[in-house]
């Protein structure tokens, strides 16, 4: 199964989903968000695939740090939002099959990985 891991590479959920899908011996791609970017297609199919995942981290540095307009578009366009923001993803964003998880909880991606492996 093929995964592709989105984040950042200095954020410290992300670096331990890293290091648990090594321990795991899961192969996976890393999309890092802030060099690579986000599109506002990539993310609308998330939000198609996925209804009701929270991909807007609203906690984040990068949230408080908006202006209320833009938190505003957070519900009216989240697509846009991210693919302008890409630092406000929900980090980390797992992608494999089809599925989506995000924020790393061990149980919850080991569950995953037994479902879908």
């Amino acid at each position: 199964m093929s995964a592709t891991m989105y984040g950042i590479p200095n954020c410290d959920s992300c670096r331990a989903a890293r290091k648990w899908l090594d321990a795991q011996g899961i192969e996976y791609q890393f999309h890092d968000v802030r060099a690579d970017g986000l599109t506002a297609a990539q993310i609308e199919d998330w939000l198609h695939d996925a209804p009701g995942l929270e991909l807007i981290n609203r906690r984040s540095r990068s949230w408080r740090e908006l202006d209320e307009t833009s938190r505003a578009r957070g519900d009216s366009e989240p697509a846009a939002l991210l693919a302008e923001y890409p630092l406000l993803l929900k980090r980390p964003l797992l992608q494999s099959g089809g599925q989506l998880l995000n924020g790393f909880q061990q149980e919850a991606w080991a569950g995953f990985f037994r479902a879908h492996g």
